[in-house]
């Protein structure tokens, strides 16, 4: 059975308002975020020196279409994640946090979606690079298996048994 939670009629913390609420969960989206970006900005710059390795000569085809496959979703993946902060810049004041609220998660889920693949587009280009088919199609397998699992699968669960507060909808 799923753990009910008393928040009130807004959907909040106890006592909270729904400006409150929109504000709190605004401010705790974008230290999330805070979190990501450096990870997504790391694997950036890893993926965008490559090439410039002397030994980038010697990939395969398949290598380098990964590679190209990897860079685009570590791209993808960095403006997703860093729109929210611009859009919350651009729209000070402008009394439109309940829609940059929502926008800024679907905007983080995409994202995250995009760092998972770019992740996943590393290990395999570095996989390949090192090992043979068989060590590559695990490594990537296992590493695509547990993003999917921990950053989407787990907490969609929760959702669908109802763990999650109705106002929480995406």
């Amino acid at each position: 059975m799923a753990h009910e939670m008393d928040y009130g009629d807004v959907g909040g913390q106890p006592g909270e308002s729904e400006k409150e609420r929109i504000d709190r969960e605004l401010m705790e989206l974008l230290t999330e975020l805070r979190v990501a970006i450096p990870g997504v900005q790391v694997l950036f710059a890893f993926l965008l020196v490559v090439p410039f390795q002397q030994r980038f000569v010697t990939v395969t085809q398949f290598q380098k279409t990964v590679y190209f496959v990897g860079l685009l979703c570590a791209a993808a993946a960095t403006t997703l994640l860093i729109a929210p902060s611009a859009n919350h810049r651009i729209l000070f004041r402008a009394r439109e946090k309940p829609r940059l609220l929502k926008l800024a998660n679907r905007l983080s889920i995409a994202g995250l979606g995009f760092l998972a693949a770019a992740v996943v587009s590393v290990v395999l280009l570095v996989a390949d690079y090192l090992y043979g088919v068989e060590t590559t199609v695990v490594v990537a397998g296992l590493t695509a298996a547990a993003l999917v699992l921990f950053w989407y699968l787990i907490p969609l669960r929760r959702r669908m048994r109802g763990g999650v507060a109705p106002h929480d909808q995406l």
